[in-house]
């Protein structure tokens, strides 16, 4: 069975850091570019930021430019989002996806993992 699973979710003040993992289960990750999205409560999806497969290319969100950082180990199929300099807009659940091209479009993924919620609050 195809899986994505997100990891390392929780509870920040703001200021703080998280690392977010995105684990494959199923199927080879370096076949794939990965990308992290977001969903705050009433608000829409946004992508967040992606990489390719070899990790030569990066694209990331003007929102989160400067504080997140998305990296891939492919030996051990997983791909990370270090958050820094959170901020309490910054709460969502967080998705990772999987497609053969990085881009921040969600309607192109082909697999999806269930999310982690990121709450920044004091």
């Amino acid at each position: 069975q195809l899986q994505l699973v997100e990891s390392g979710g929780g509870l920040v003040q703001p200021g703080g850091s998280l690392r977010l993992s995105c684990a494959a289960s199923g199927f080879t990750l370096d076949d794939y570019a990965i990308a992290w999205f977001r969903q705050a409560p009433g608000k829409e999806r946004e992508g967040v930021s992606c990489i390719s497969r070899t990790s030569s290319t990066t694209y990331s969100a003007n929102s989160v430019k400067g504080r997140f950082t998305i990296s891939r180990d492919n030996a051990k199929n997983t791909v990370y989002l270090q958050m820094n300099s959170l901020k309490p807009e910054d709460t969502a659940v967080y998705y990772c996806a999987a497609s053969r091209v990085c881009r921040l479009n969600g309607d192109t993924m082909n697999y999806w993992g269930k999310g982690t919620l990121v709450t920044v609050s004091s």
